[in-house]
């Protein structure tokens, strides 16, 4: 394992990532989903409804939302499937109660957890789904072989994260609004430009879709694509358990 990992542009220990990415995190739990519709102009809403869809839940299916934050996905299954059976994970305490004062109803359990070392038994899952969480944990790869873990064999992966964009054009827009407006936004809706500094920079320093691709594969999942939305601002990748 590497002694250090990315906090955006800075090398920091493994440890000290966690608990920067959670200090984060607990600073803008309560202006969340405002963030979230100021800095994609509500285009958020829009990937996860298609994310949702793609992952085409149904009542039959044990569901694990990791990095669930106020619950957003969970409300987009929700919509389709009101008891669907859904455990909902994530580290952060702050998040975690932002998620339960949203989800009041239905089939669903909150855990705080690690992504990197669940708790749960070996082969329990059918659908394994995380969005913009990835890219915020220490060490992805072991996220990547607990999914797997907990999957059932014929288990689904899902992972709705930024990407790199196609078209060169587009990434020169992209780059330029997410380094010079999105910390702006940060400081004049939630008072906190460093948080979104640090968005900017874990955006950029996220393994792209090819790379993603492999990392998934070396965890053991087979028929591994990727979907890119919105010339690839973000990307959809799954994978299968068999």
């Amino acid at each position: 394992m590497s002694k250090t990992s990315n906090f955006g542009y800075t090398k920091v220990t493994p440890k000290e990532k966690t608990k920067l990415v959670q200090k984060v995190f607990s600073n803008v739990a309560i202006n969340y989903d405002l963030m979230n519709d100021v800095m994609s102009f509500g285009t958020h809403r829009l990937w996860k409804k298609i994310f949702i869809d793609i992952v085409n839940p149904s009542l039959a299916d044990k569901i694990i939302d990791v990095g669930s934050g106020s619950g957003d996905l969970v409300s987009e299954i929700q919509k389709k499937i009101l008891n669907a059976n859904i455990d909902i994970v994530d580290l952060n305490k702050k998040m975690l109660l932002e998620g339960k004062k949203r989800l009041k109803k239905g089939n669903i359990r909150f855990y705080q957890q690690n992504a990197e070392k669940l708790t749960f038994a070996d082969n329990v899952y059918d659908k394994y789904i995380i969005s913009f969480c990835l890219r915020n944990i220490t060490n992805i790869d072991k996220s990547f072989k607990e999914a797997f873990r907990i999957l059932k064999p014929g288990g689904q992966y899902y992972c709705l994260e930024f990407s790199q964009p196609s078209s060169f054009v587009i990434g020169n827009i992209y780059s330029y609004y997410k380094s010079n407006l999105i910390p702006v936004f940060g400081k004049i809706f939630s008072n906190n430009q460093e948080a979104y500094n640090y968005l900017n920079e874990s955006i950029d320093m996220f393994p792209k879709q090819d790379e993603l691709k492999k990392k998934i594969e070396a965890a053991g999942f087979k028929s591994v694509e990727y979907i890119n939305l919105f010339d690839g601002i973000v990307s959809i990748h799954k994978g299968f358990k068999y």
